[in-house]
């Protein structure tokens, strides 16, 4: 296998001036109004790409989320919302998606500038965003329970009831797309929210508050409330008056909230870590092949759950692969988040740049082979910033911390196969299952691979795709339940059997 490295040829040509911060509201939005914390603290909002500070936003604490959950309760016990037709509930989830339109611009510019995505990237994102509202503003009406066949004499049917007040934890590497695939499910099937977003990443959240707000969403019904995890965070999981949590972020931090949420029979769905195996056989096209994978590490700088972190490779094609993944990391340019010729930003934070630093520091430790990248960038401009090089590991072996751990960031492991049986092993060798890649010309191949891999997803001949209609769900340790689809709202409905006598 080839065992060069790349030199650094990813950097952008140029540093463009910054744009300005658009006007984001910056409170906490609870009972319909935006409102400073209770006691008064704010907290900085930085760009990854300079390190500083683009906006403070109220800082909420225990009794902002216990207020959020009582205006929450108290706006699904309002006939407003509880007795509103669920045509008119999906067209309230139009409407809001046309104010977010109006703002696209903005929100995908805010995106970027709050978590080091490129600008195209956060278009894209927001573009799933109003995907989403849409899907499920068309399944709100269609949210329906069955009748039963019990015998004469006997009617028996089911409902599909909304659970109540919905607690939705959002991450930072998503912030709006991975906040909104629960929280329109829920609104949907009529509960009511009380979402916290990442406190590194709040601001396209209170974007989708003022939308919901300017939609005509009654008061109460959507509340967003950033603040730390240790506050906020506990209370809206362990509160008697929540039904439902929905966590998306690390497996240490999800078991806590299962283990909290237990406490209180609370409904969990949990979308937690991966370490996602691509495995390619003999029989692709290399440089195709090459640049899905390119793709499915790079994109978001590695920051996905579901990145293909783990590439496993046929030795016949080894070399050819890695040759064409030389080429998109070279062609794959780094840079801050609204340069029109970046294709990859930063990390999001100083503290994260540190973990993914450290995990390619372990690689080189445990003996792996420095294929690309390996450091960070720091030229010029990119100094102040948390700009990581494409990196490439060959050689890896699954005892390596590497190959075990989640990076999350723009790191890639490379180890090979030589049949069939050992591919899927070592595919399997995780304590994660979340996504997963298979790359081959032989069909009957590809399905076999398919059903054999643990995984809730596996992608044939593609990198990471997925759709607002399509489940989106884990094994293992990756979580608990499914996003997307219509399988979602059963995550945020309970079942009522009524039996009647005739």
């Amino acid at each position: 296998m080839a065992q060069t490295t790349t030199t650094k040829e990813t950097l952008v040509a140029s540093w463009p001036e910054a744009p300005a911060t658009p006007e984001v509201p910056t409170g906490l939005h609870i009972g319909g109004v935006f409102r400073d914390a209770s006691d008064g603290a704010t907290s900085p909002v930085i760009d990854p790409a300079r390190n500083i500070e683009v906006a403070r936003v109220a800082k909420g604490t225990v009794d902002d989320a216990k207020a959020a959950i009582e205006a929450a309760e108290a706006a699904f016990q309002d006939p407003t919302w509880r007795d509103m037709d669920p045509t008119k509930r999906g067209k309230l989830l139009l409407k809001t998606a046309d104010q977010l339109k109006k703002r696209f611009a903005d929100v995908a510019l805010i995106e970027s500038l709050q978590m080091g995505k490129t600008v195209r990237e956060a278009q894209g994102d927001v573009a799933f965003v109003l995907n989403t509202l849409t899907y499920f503003a068309g399944l709100a009406d269609k949210i329906q329970g069955e009748t039963i066949p019990v015998g004469p004499g006997r009617l028996d049917y089911t409902l599909k009831e909304p659970l109540g007040v919905t607690t939705h934890v959002a991450p930072w590497n998503y912030p709006l797309l991975l906040s909104v695939r629960s929280v329109a499910p829920a609104l949907a099937a009529g509960n009511t929210v009380v979402l916290k977003p990442a406190s590194w990443t709040p601001l396209s959240c209170l974007m989708l508050a003022e939308a919901g707000q300017a939609a005509g969403l009654p008061p109460g019904v959507l509340n967003v409330v950033p603040g730390p995890g240790g506050a906020v965070g506990n209370t809206l999981v362990s509160d008697r008056r929540v039904e439902s949590v929905n966590f998306t972020g690390s497996c240490a931090v999800g078991q806590t909230v299962m283990e909290a949420a237990a406490k209180t029979t609370k409904r969990t769905v949990l979308e937690l870590g991966g370490k996602s195996p691509v495995v390619v056989f003999e029989d692709v096209d290399p440089a195709k092949t090459a640049k899905g994978i390119g793709w499915g590490i790079f994109a978001n700088a590695g920051q996905m759950c579901w990145a293909g972190s783990r590439l496993i490779v046929h030795e016949q094609v080894a070399d050819a692969v890695l040759d064409g993944l030389k080429g998109f990391i070279a062609k794959h340019r780094v840079g801050p988040a609204w340069s029109e010729e970046a294709r990859m930003g930063p990390v999001a934070h100083k503290d994260h740049l540190e973990s993914v630093t450290g995990h390619i520091e372990s690689g080189k430790d445990e003996g792996a082979t420095l294929f690309a990248g390996g450091g960070r960038i720091t030229e010029g401009p990119y100094a102040n910033g948390n700009f990581v090089e494409p990196t490439v590991f060959t050689g890896v072996t699954p005892d390596m911390t590497i190959w075990k751990e989640e990076i999350f960031g723009p790191v890639l492991t490379v180890t090979t196969f030589t049949d069939e049986e050992e591919a899927v092993r070592l595919a399997n060798e995780t304590t994660f299952g979340l996504w997963s890649g298979v790359w081959t010309r032989d069909l009957s191949r590809a399905h076999r691979v398919a059903g054999r891999i643990e995984a809730g997803m596996v992608g044939i001949n593609e990198g990471p795709v997925t759709f607002p209609q399509t489940p989106f769900g884990g094994y293992k340790q990756s979580g608990l339940g499914v996003e997307q689809g219509v399988a979602a709202v059963d995550a945020y409905t309970r079942t009522k059997n009524v039996m009647v006598r005739l």
